[in-house]
């Protein structure tokens, strides 16, 4: 029988105090998940967590900069000291730094985005996992990009990192098979969150939305099928996979 209750399960969400990772963390709790919300911003997470809570189980705000590894020890230990497992871990902070140009990118700029974006998936993976280990199971969920595939202009930290979190992933999946953990990765589109809503409003956006099969920006929640599929059991044979969810816009290159 495929199981897509996750029930009993624990999750950690990282970048949890706004846009997807809200919603995703949302996803995993209203399926049964009892969850830790980790991000930088720890009284955002404190007002989540009481919606959260609504759902009938545990959510635990933790405090966590991933781009600092002690940072990472610390949370990753008081959710374990908490729950006494991890069973789901998605990795899904994340920054963006615009300039006008690889000769206007900076080296503070590079460094922000390639240690959120990707160093902190490196270090919260190999923390978590090695709970999981212990365990004999994990399902790690990587949050890339259609940037990961493709690129373009003004954002050059930002492709090179979700590129590398493609890869990262399928390096993982290999090392972590033997334990039982699966790690999959999320590729979003466009969607409008609190980082980018701004931006869709803007009238150039409707260059960007025509780039896209189904002509529209993605509305919260319809990413959560393959959250869940991966992060459940009825995800057995999965594993270093990449899944685009982006209304088509890859499809019409």
């Amino acid at each position: 029988m495929i199981s897509f209750d996750l029930t009993g399960k624990v999750a950690v969400v990282t970048g949890a105090s706004s846009g997807l990772g809200q919603q995703f963390a949302r996803a995993l709790s209203e399926q049964g998940c009892d969850v830790a919300i980790l991000a930088r911003r720890k009284e955002r997470l404190e007002e989540f967590s009481k919606e959260l809570k609504q759902n009938g189980h545990d959510c635990l705000p933790v405090s966590c900069d991933v781009t600092d590894e002690e940072s990472i020890k610390n949370a990753v230990k008081a959710v374990v000291d908490h729950f006494g497992k991890i069973d789901i871990l998605v990795n899904n902070a994340g920054v963006v730094e615009y300039s006008s140009g690889l000769h206007d990118h900076t080296t503070a700029q590079w460094d922000k985005v390639l240690d959120t974006d990707l160093k902190g998936v490196f270090l919260m993976a190999r923390e978590v996992s090695t709970i999981m280990m212990k365990q004999k199971y994990g399902r790690i969920i990587n949050i890339s990009s259609v940037g990961g595939i493709q690129a373009g202009p003004a954002q050059v930290s930002y492709f090179a990192a979700k590129g590398g979190v493609v890869n990262l992933t399928k390096a993982m999946a290999g090392d972590l098979a033997p334990y039982g953990i699966l790690v999959n990765a999320i590729a979003p589109g466009v969607y409008d969150t609190e980082m980018t809503h701004d931006a869709l409003d803007a009238p150039g956006s409707l260059v960007l939305k025509n780039r896209v099969a189904l002509k529209r920006f993605g509305r919260e929640g319809e990413m959560n099928g393959a959250l869940i599929y991966f992060a459940s059991d009825a995800c057995t044979y999965t594993t270093g996979q990449l899944l685009v969810i982006d209304g088509g816009m890859t499809s019409m290159l």
